[in-house]
């Protein structure tokens, strides 16, 4: 007899079924009950055909055969018993694949599938939601189904079918014709047919393209779905994620911003190391203005005493590692030109045993508030104090021109300048009192100690390639380490955005600021000199693709850091958050909400609407640099 049409499988009558499984009682050699007197029929769930047959027995059948010569070319095909529809909006699209028994232990939410349409083109998209459903109309919720159940090694498959819910991500189509064509990607504009086989994307440039995703650029880590790594036939068989380093589609992603969120012992330190160091790797140039191009330079702002380690090789990387990140394009190793500035606070020194950077120290001039006066806004000024503060400070330079600290607090001892500022009715002397105090409560020991001025060391602090980290662990209180966190990044932001400038390394050097624990400095505080700080880093988050002026936040508390600094910023990397509003702030899509407080160490999603569409990566195992207590 001719084999069957696979395609073609018939099935008793489900009505039929029903009525012939619930209408009849089997007790069975399944149960401890005396058998004696009772039906021996076999238990009418282990049917088995014989293998054998009378000559000539008309009752007997041809068995179906379910599993059909040749081999299954993906995971199921679309099922269009329920529609197959897509729509402009998610709720009014449904695709709906039958996922074969064979398939059913390998198929994850999130897996990347591809369905073919009539032509070339293919659809890309993602498994949504799995489900199981009953393959025939009968009711499982029985004592004598749960029973059998209970007494098996194995669920019986053939019972139910497994269907998976697919969300379109993109069409994926040739541009042109022959080898060369490029593939390219556009929205979803058409259905594909039912019985569409579905199989799963495992092809490089097929995944690249359909999530949007760049082939070159900062590698950040692997695509990955439930914490595992999506593997192809290509070598390496991973599929790196990286940032658009380049000008062919807009200005580089560095210089639109960058957020790293993560709880404690998410990972986040580790991964933030691995991504600067890309920032610094040798080949990694950018033009300027005057038409040059040159390396990027770091400054980061280290609060545990952590990343000066980046200047050191990681003693756990082994020569395998090594030409793994090697075929990749992955920078990796100690990072030569590595500097410390280490704030000089009275009677406070920096201790550099973990790490082998050359460091020195530094201050800051009184003569930085000239310009910024929030610097010596001990508390909180409100709008009468603050234009007051201001005031004095004028006052002041333009009699000492490189005043410093003690000698503004004696000027403001001065009652004769209190009782002139009050009759003048330029300032009441209660504000005046108030300045005062507030300016007294600084902490002391700050400004213009015995070390180089921060603004003489402008040629240290920013160099082409270099990286420098500025560490704040030893000093004293939370308010010395954001006195001078402010200082200089305001520093550093003022002259790059200066059409005259006074250091014009600052200016015509590519730069990312990178500032851990940035919620303690950017906070949305409601008073004069938090708005004034926060204006000011908008401004440079505004601008930054312009003056080639990128920020690197990290943060286990997004939900403090100010709005309008966070709106500013284009690609939000986000692992392991407990908190409730912490993972609300970030901003990411929902169906990705949901897998952050479940996620690993070194998981992370990626939200980058600039870059590629939103994905799950997990960064390397292992850190390129130093990282970690000997």
């Amino acid at each position: 007899m001719s084999d069957p049409d696979p395609g073609d499988f018939t099935r008793p009558s489900a009505d039929g079924d029903s009525e012939a499984s619930e209408s009849s009682t089997f007790e069975t050699d399944d149960f401890d009950a005396d058998d004696s007197g009772l039906d021996t029929s076999p238990d009418p769930g282990d049917f088995e055909a014989s293998s054998t047959a009378s000559a000539g027995d008309e009752t007997e059948f041809d068995q179906m055969d379910t599993n059909p010569a040749g081999r299954d070319r993906g995971i199921g095909t679309l099922s269009a018993a329920e529609g197959l529809r897509i729509g402009e909006d998610d709720d009014e699209t449904h695709l709906q694949a039958y996922v074969t028994a064979d398939n059913r232990e390998e198929v994850r939410v999130g897996q990347y599938l591809l369905v073919p349409y009539p032509d070339d083109e293919k659809l890309f998209c993602r498994i949504c939601g799995l489900e199981y459903l009953q393959e025939y109309r009968v009711d499982d919720a029985t004592e004598i189904h749960a029973k059998r159940a209970m007494r098996r090694d194995e669920i019986e498959e053939t019972d139910y079918k497994l269907m998976a819910d697919l969300e379109p991500v993109a069409v994926l189509y040739k541009d042109g014709t022959g080898p060369d064509a490029d593939l390219k990607r556009r929205m979803t504009d058409r259905v594909p047919k039912p019985k569409s086989v579905v199989r799963e994307a495992d092809d490089k440039s097929e995944i690249k393209t359909g999530l949007k995703m760049p082939e070159n650029g900062v590698f950040l880590g692997h695509l990955s779905v439930g914490g595992e790594k999506v593997r192809t036939a290509a070598e390496p068989p991973t599929i790196d994620y990286r940032l658009k380093d380049d000008y062919d589609d807009g200005d580089p992603l560095v210089f639109r911003h960058t957020l790293v969120a993560g709880g404690t012992g998410s990972g986040k330190t580790h991964g933030a190391k691995n991504m600067l160091r890309q920032f610094l790797a040798d080949e990694r140039r950018y033009e300027m203005e005057d038409g040059a191009s040159r390396r990027t330079a770091v400054v980061q702002f280290d609060p545990q005493d952590e990343y000066a380690q980046m200047h050191d090789d990681n003693p756990d990387v082994t020569r395998d590692d090594e030409r793994k990140w090697e075929s990749e394009n992955i920078a990796h190793g100690g990072h030569d030109d590595t500097l410390v500035l280490a704030p000089k606070e009275d009677g406070v020194s920096y201790s550099a045993d973990n790490h082998r950077a050359e460091y020195e120290s530094f201050t800051i001039p009184f003569s930085m508030a000239r310009t910024r006066p929030w610097l010596v806004a001990g508390s909180s000024l409100n709008e009468n104090q603050y234009p007051a503060l201001k005031e004095l400070l004028n006052r002041f330079f333009g009699q000492y021109p490189d005043g410093t600290y003690q000698q503004f607090r004696s000027f403001l001892d001065d009652p004769a300048l209190k009782e002139e500022l009050d009759e003048s009715g330029k300032i009441h002397e209660a504000t005046y009192d108030a300045v005062k105090r507030r300016v007294r409560a600084i902490p002391s020991g700050i400004f213009d100690q015995s070390a180089e001025p921060i603004t003489e060391l402008d040629h240290k602090l920013v160099r082409s390639g270099g990286l420098t980290i500025v560490p704040t662990y030893h000093l004293t209180s939370s308010r010395a380490k954001e006195m001078f966190v402010l200082a200089v990044s305001s520093l550093l932001i003022d002259e790059k955005l200066s059409n005259n400038p006074k250091h014009d390394r600052i200016k015509e050097t590519p730069l990312v600021v990178g500032m851990d624990e940035a919620h303690n400095f950017l906070t949305d505080a409601d008073n004069v000199q938090a708005r004034k700080v926060i204006g000011k880093f908008t401004d440079a988050a505004k601008q930054g693709r312009k003056e080639r002026l990128g920020l690197f936040l990290i943060t286990q508390d997004p939900q403090d850091i100010a709005e309008p600094v966070f709106k500013q910023v284009n690609t939000t990397v986000v692992l392991n958050l407990g908190d409730e509003d912490a993972i609300k702030s970030v901003n990411i899509p929902s169906k990705l909400e949901g897998k952050v407080p479940y996620m690993e160490k070194g998981q992370m999603v990626v939200y980058s609407p600039d870059n590629s569409e939103p994905v799950e990566i997990i960064g390397l195992s292992k850190c390129v640099t130093k990282h970690g207590r000997d």
